[in-house]
């Protein structure tokens, strides 16, 4: 039994006053003076003797002494006694005498007795015993009737758990903290569930300051989730060096986190050492990041070698990247099949791209039915390509629920496509709070469509100026600061409409240097108002090249105010073939009207 022989046990009765450990002469003295009140038949000498010689392991100098003690009546000897007893093997003896001693009031032989039936499996008897120490606030008898209780779920343990916490029984203080964190996080949503993590918190910090390393890990992990850093790393770093590998592994994070890469590495090859998987894994990510593959490939597989899975899926990845494709279905195959939703809709893609899709889609369903957001995401658009949209919408919604940005913006334009504006309003908030330029372009125009409508003319200048930027015009500069050409080109087309030149070029030069068309058309428009028409007609040239019928049409119309009639019909006759149809009907008279002058 693993309280027998304890302090509590041996020194009960307080009338042995125990010698500083450093003071061998004092020990002495103090161990010949209770040797000769002993041989003067004095009792109580003949049992804090015997107990002094059971404490230092000398069982047969001891028994003597606590027999004739015993036999005198002496309770503190009757369960030391035991306690000799049940070291030299004969559990039934001693338990006869820790018997005697409970029976005369003992709280350590009642502990010691309890623990003796709950052992052979005689949990009422245990029951009581264990029960009469506690009730006579005996610590170990209060913990092992909570763990008794526990055992049978019975609601009554954690008032003892309790009750051996706040006599200082460590682990007692680690159990009940657990316990409350595990309830506190059942409540998350309340205040009872606040109230039972914070004083889980507290018997962690308790447990943790008498030397409880799993407490310690615990507690350092709540620190961290809080943004103490400080603190945390100095609990994680107490529970490592009394053999903690996960607070080791902790700390590693906390060091890498901070720049300290090298102390990172060094927590976390102890842990791994210990048989951390998780650190051993963090230990190939560093060196599969300094391009030391073949030490990655190690630490993976040690981590492998651990239990842990995202080893598998790391060596995948690993083999992806270096375009062993091969052996990355192999290793993520096998991960997935451990159960690894990631690895699952890793299989997926990788058997997609090469074809398989009949082969791809179980995998995708396998992930996301294990709750992996991408996999369900990927589905919407494996489905989106076979033309079922309904499927596919259905798994768009099941990533946007689980806060995927690209599947919010798919179920927000669907949602737009059936008119319903304000399910599509609601999806697209989500998307582009998520940083979806597309979803905040979007939910611009949506709101931009509600507004009443402002005459412009062609230059995106309204008849009225607007002086105030609307919900709508936010939406769409967020867009266009993230890099949305369409998103750009409006941004210009209001700073037009206020009336703000310089704002209206800068957003219309930035999309037709990205590309844009209409960009470049509503920059040379801007520039020719200015009086920079070579530079306008540059930009027009542009636009028409990238098949914008409007700058043909102002290009044609350029080229025959400067007498260039040959290159103006060349444009006329691209405007007739981009349109729109106002346009081509204006660049077809044009053009006709060229032909005229050329011939005359």
């Amino acid at each position: 039994m693993d309280v027998m022989g304890d302090k509590a046990t041996l020194f009960e009765t307080g009338r042995f006053v125990q010698p500083s450990g450093d003071d061998d002469e004092s020990e002495a003295a103090e161990e010949l003076r209770q040797r000769l009140a002993a041989e003067a038949g004095d009792v109580e000498a003949m049992s804090v003797l015997g107990a002094m010689l059971l404490r230092r392991g000398d069982l047969d100098g001891a028994e003597p002494h606590l027999r004739a003690a015993t036999a005198a009546g002496d309770r503190a000897a009757a369960n030391n006694l035991g306690v000799l007893l049940h070291q030299r093997g004969y559990a039934d003896e001693a338990a006869g005498w820790w018997r005697i001693a409970a029976v005369a009031g003992s709280a350590a032989a009642a502990h010691a007795l309890g623990r003796h039936h709950r052992e052979r499996g005689d949990e009422p008897a245990a029951e009581y015993w264990l029960r009469q120490s506690a009730e006579q606030g005996h610590v170990l008898g209060a913990y092992a009737l909570a763990d008794l209780l526990e055992h049978r779920a019975d609601a009554e343990a954690e008032r003892w758990m309790r009750a051996a916490a706040e006599r200082g029984h460590r682990e007692a203080a680690y159990r009940l903290a657990r316990a409350l964190d595990a309830r506190g996080t059942r409540e998350s949503g309340g205040d009872n569930g606040v109230e039972q993590m914070a004083e889980a918190e507290q018997w962690y910090r308790q447990a943790a300051a008498r030397g409880h390393r799993r407490a310690a890990l615990h507690l350092g992990a709540i620190l961290e989730k809080r943004g103490e850093l400080k603190e945390a790393g100095r609990w994680y770093l107490t529970s490592a060096k009394d053999g903690e590998p996960r607070a080791a592994c902790a700390l590693g994070f906390l060091l890498r986190d901070a720049g300290d890469s090298d102390s990172a590495a060094a927590w976390w090859l102890k842990a791994a050492q210990e048989g951390d998987g998780n650190a051993a894994n963090a230990l190939g990510a560093l060196h599969a990041e300094r391009g030391e593959t073949q030490t990655a490939e190690r630490w993976y597989r040690a981590a492998m070698d651990a239990g842990d899975v995202n080893g598998a899926y790391n060596l995948g990845l690993l083999c992806a990247e270096q375009g062993r494709t091969a052996q990355a279905e192999q290793w993520y195959r096998r991960a997935a099949y451990a159960g690894h939703r990631e690895a699952a809709n890793a299989l997926a893609i990788l058997l997609l791209r090469g074809g398989d899709e009949t082969g791809a889609e179980p995998w995708f369903s396998k992930a996301a039915e294990a709750g992996s957001v991408d996999a369900a995401f990927n589905l919407g658009i494996l489905y989106a390509g076979r033309g079922e949209e309904e499927a596919a919408l259905r798994w768009y919604e099941r990533a946007a629920a689980a806060g995927h940005t690209e599947a919010a913006l798919q179920v927000g334009i669907a949602r737009l496509r059936e008119g319903d504006e304000q399910e599509a309003e609601r999806h697209l908030r989500c998307a582009a709070g998520g940083g979806s330029a597309e979803a905040a372009y979007r939910l611009a125009t949506v709101l931009d469509a509600r507004r009443p409508p402002v005459p412009t003319h062609e230059l995106g200048e309204s008849l009225q100026s607007l002086h105030e930027k609307t919900e709508c015009e936010e939406w769409y500069e967020r867009a266009a600061s993230q890099g949305h050409r369409r998103a750009q080109v409006r941004v210009g087309m209001l700073a037009a409409a206020r009336g703000d030149v310089v704002e209206a070029a800068r957003w219309y030069r930035e999309a037709a240097e990205a590309g844009s068309r209409n960009g470049a058309f509503n920059l040379g428009l801007l520039l020719a108002r200015e009086g920079s028409e070579p530079e306008a007609a540059m930009w027009w040239t542009r636009a028409a090249d990238a098949g914008h019928g409007r700058a043909a049409l102002r290009l044609a119309l350029v080229y025959a105010r400067r007498g260039e009639l040959v290159e103006s019909q060349r444009w006329a006759d691209r405007a007739v073939e981009l349109g729109p149809g106002e346009v081509a009907e204006r660049a077809a008279r044009l053009r006709d009207a060229l032909r005229e002058e050329l011939s005359a």
